[in-house]
């Protein structure tokens, strides 16, 4: 059996070698347009900033190491420019000498991945403009940087690419500024989460101008202008473009290959194609979202790792089925993690499905063991079903180990209020004997049972103000003195039990906290009494984060 692979990196490359461990005899030849077969994509922005020093970690595998370990002929500087599906044929083309040559296969698998989304302005092909989805991108970028030092870059775009070169640039002492068209940054977050990720931003000096479209680019006297709209414009040394990544799918749509969503491969569980014996895998194809089983795009290296193994697998004769993908992902900006893995509230909206959610902020170690540092989450679930949906993480220390026990719950079918029987590992320096998944699921499981019900900050603009509900806020006095919301009033909880005949028993209590635990207890002591009472989920730190972020949106800024 002849494999011929077209694109190396996580799909290609590990569908490459699993074929080998399968079947000693195949011939398998790779062909990849750059000069590096196996890199570290990820990792890309980490040597730009330095983080990653040595050039050659960024290289996993190289094409005499996958010749030597796996007799797997790597073909790179080669780009595959036509399938004939009928004579199961490739054309070839050596990108250094311009040669054409044609390849038989019997069995094609495509791993183009994805290519940067190109910004089609004005200006836009000015020297100090770059993208970044290569190692050779890479090499290029990192000597800009160290030639011409720059003290300013404007990134377009706040993915996970855009951010993290925000941080490597800003670790360098480059003045960073984030422009971007949505009103926050990540869109694997809810707009509440994200509020978090752009405070720790701007306490770093990166300046975010969310909600803004750029119109073009113009040259500088040492540099260039980003114009945006209003004829406004920021002046900066260099623009990293990353608004995101499409599907590269051009010699697929030429083959006469089905293409969906974003002109992304169809493929069917196994990685089969519309043709016979043409397979792909990784960020060109579309997927099947594990949650709403819709068809999607997911550009992520752990799923093109799976699909790589599964098309391997099918190539070789043996039944693999690819299940779907949760979209688990994670980013570190600077001493900060941000998690997720489901769908966000957005999506759980255009989905229909009837949705509620618990938000917590527990500590990420046993308080009384130095160093415990707060993490936010937020949990979604089906309403009727206690199906979870989703997960959002953002904090610093125990995020990673959180946001995988949730995604691995969600894949083995674990509902909501079962996550507080999950067993986890516990000892001070890492978790509390309960640890934030299991308070999660007990949170989950009082809401189900009707112990508890909730109101969300988003609601906190519907409450009537008019007396006919009583709003109170059990935090401390000095809490609430350093900021609350008007119209509530203050009882403190230890406190409350004393003071309980203020509170008038025939009106709606809305109660609030910093981070709702206290507020659910006081909600406990006042239902027991007969209060028809609802429990601010996040609490006071989640409306806070809100309303900065609505206070900054307010705000005009001068342009550089």
């Amino acid at each position: 059996m002849k494999v011929v692979i077209v694109g190396g990196v996580a799909g290609g490359a590990t569908a490459a070698a699993r074929i080998r461990r399968l079947d000693e005899d195949a011939q398998i030849i790779i062909i990849e347009r750059t000069g590096y077969i196996s890199y570290a994509n990820c990792g890309l922005p980490y040597f730009i900033g330095g983080v990653i020093e040595d050039p050659e970690d960024l290289t996993l595998q190289t094409p005499e190491g996958f010749w030597k370990r796996f007799r797997i002929e790597a073909r790179i500087g080669q780009e595959a420019t036509d399938i004939d599906a009928s004579k199961k044929s490739i054309t070839v083309r050596e990108i250094k000498s311009g040669r054409l040559y044609m390849e038989t296969y019997d069995k094609l698998l495509l791993s183009p991945g994805a290519a940067p989304v190109r910004l089609n302005l004005p200006g836009m092909n000015h020297e100090r403009i770059f993208s970044l989805r290569t190692v050779e991108d890479t090499f290029h970028i990192r000597q800009f940087v160290l030639e011409h030092k720059p003290h300013s870059a404007v990134i377009v775009g706040g993915g996970f690419i855009g951010l993290e070169m925000a941080e490597n640039l800003c670790d360098l002492g480059v003045r960073v500024t984030i422009v971007q068209k949505p009103a926050h940054l990540l869109n694997t977050l809810d707009a509440d989460m994200a509020a978090m990720v752009h405070a720790k931003l701007r306490s770093k000096g990166i300046s975010l101008k969310l909600g803004e479209n750029v119109t073009g680019f113009e040259k500088d006297e040492g540099g260039l202008k980003v114009i945006l709209k209003g004829h406004r414009y920021i002046k900066t040394d260099m623009v990293l473009a990353a608004i995101g990544v499409a599907p590269e799918t051009a010699l697929a749509e030429k083959a006469g290959l089905t293409l969906g969503l974003k002109k992304a491969i169809v493929v069917n569980d196994q990685m089969e194609t519309s043709i016979p014996d043409i397979y792909a895998v990784g960020d060109a194809v579309l997927v099947k979202h594990y949650i709403t089983g819709k068809e999607t795009v997911i550009p992520l290296a752990g799923p093109a790792n799976k699909q790589g193994r599964i098309a391997a697998d099918n190539i070789c004769g043996y039944d693999s089925h690819y299940r779907g993908t949760l979209g688990t992902s994670i980013i570190k900006l600077f001493d900060m993690t941000a998690a997720s893995t489901g769908i966000t509230e957005k999506a759980a909206r255009e989905a229909g499905i009837d949705y509620e959610k618990v938000i917590l902020s527990p500590a990420s170690h046993a308080g009384y063991y130095p160093g415990a540092k707060v993490m936010t989450m937020k949990v979604l679930f089906e309403k009727k079903s206690l199906k979870l949906l989703g997960a959002q993480i953002v904090g610093f220390q125990g995020v990673d180990k959180r946001i995988d026990v949730i995604a691995a719950a969600i894949s083995a079918g674990v509902k909501g209020d079962e996550l507080k029987d999950l067993e986890l590992a516990y000892a001070p320096p890492f978790s509390s004997a309960k640890d934030p998944v299991n308070m999660a699921g007990f949170m989950i499981e009082n809401i189900a049972a009707g112990m508890i019900r909730q109101f969300h900050w988003e609601e906190l603009g519907q409450l009537p103000t008019d007396g006919r509900v009583t709003l109170l806020d059990v935090r401390t006095e000095m809490e609430y003195q350093r900021g609350h919301i008007k119209g509530f009033v203050n009882i403190p909880l230890d406190d409350l039990r004393e003071r309980m005949e203020t509170l008038d028993a025939n009106r709606p209590v809305y109660v609030m906290c910093q981070s709702g635990l206290r507020s659910y207890i006081a909600c406990r002591i006042l239902s027991q009494k007969g209060f028809d009472v609802y429990n601010c989920s996040g609490g006071y730190r989640i409306y806070e984060a809100m309303a900065g972020e609505y206070e900054i949106s307010k705000r005009s800024y001068p342009c550089s």
